[in-house]
């Protein structure tokens, strides 16, 4: 017998998400997922790795022919979406590290974290954090995936994210007390507008709202200070017209003052695209600020000057 879906809307998330009164879930910004596989342009290939029931990884290097170095920097990526889109096969993230690997001669772990509502934040951040030790295992070389053992360069670890991904960045680092990164990318990142957000409500249902530290983490900005003394870098990037320019913009004057008081010691950096909005550089590769983008980012990654000894998490 032929089930009839439900039309009547329960929650309507619109661009993002609407949630029928069946319980049925529709996503209004997927896009085309793709396989890993050798990227002739980039000459980067990937492939996909499951670290427990539930988390996986994809995982990029640069054609080894075209190395200089026997190791290279780590970039740890958490994709976007408002923490119930995309994924790490998404089009659109597969292009954009398949770039970025290429232009900054990286391996990159990118991590496929399972999404809300299906499962309510914050197990994205959960499984962000198991992603990202399992990375570190393989500081000893003995850890279960050959291209970490072989390739990457321990004493590099980068963390970047855009928009809801550079939100968990912020919580990683705020978890890894023990760890310091050479670095963190925020892309458009995530912090809210200072109004009440029914989307972040309805998929945290444990959240205390727009002064949740995971939301707001500069409502406190003494402790965001002390809470990110692990890091030894940090790079803002804002789009001029995006919507959540403004928290990007405050995250980084945080640290700017917390560098001008002693409070925190890390090198900042800033950038700002003039006239653009949330996330264009994934949907608009092409557009010269996209290109400018990915080059500061890739610089980022890149820079030989960030290295620290870094202590290898337990799983």
């Amino acid at each position: 017998m032929e089930v009839v879906q439900s039309t009547e809307i329960l929650h309507d998330f619109a661009p993002r998400l609407r949630v029928y009164k069946d319980g049925r879930i529709e996503r209004l910004l997927e896009t085309n997922t793709v396989p890993p596989s050798f990227d002739p342009i980039t000459r980067v290939d990937s492939k996909d790795v499951t670290i427990c029931p539930g988390i996986s990884t994809r995982i990029y290097k640069p054609d080894k022919t075209s190395l200089e170095k026997p190791k290279l920097p780590i970039l740890i990526y958490f994709h976007g979406g408002a923490f119930c889109l995309y994924s790490a096969s998404s089009s659109i993230y597969q292009n954009y590290l398949n770039s970025l690997v290429s232009e900054s001669g990286c391996i990159a772990i990118s991590v496929d974290y399972r999404l809300a509502p299906e499962y309510p934040m914050p197990v994205c951040y959960d499984d962000s954090w198991v992603a990202t030790q399992w990375v570190l295992s393989h500081s000893n070389r003995l850890g279960p995936e050959s291209w970490l053992n072989e390739l990457a360069d321990f004493d590099r670890v980068f963390l970047a994210g855009d928009s809801a991904g550079a939100n968990i960045v912020h919580d990683i680092v705020i978890r890894a007390e023990s760890t310091r990164f050479s670095g963190i990318a925020m892309i458009h990142p995530f912090f809210g507008d200072g109004e009440v957000n029914p989307l972040w409500n309805y998929l945290y249902p444990d959240t205390i709202g727009v002064l949740d530290p995971r939301l707001n983490p500069t409502a406190n900005p003494i402790k965001m200070r002390r809470q990110l003394i692990g890091c030894d870098r940090v790079l803002v990037c804002v789009g001029g017209k995006d919507f959540l320019r403004e928290r990007g913009m405050e995250y980084y004057q945080v640290l700017r003052e917390g560098q001008e008081n002693g409070e925190w010691k890390g090198e900042l950096e800033f950038m700002e695209s003039k006239g653009r909005g949330h996330v264009y550089h994934l949907y608009k590769p092409e557009c010269e600020e996209a290109k400018q983008l990915l080059k500061r980012v890739a610089q980022f990654i890149s820079n030989k000057s960030a290295s620290h000894f870094l202590v290898s998490l337990e799983i």
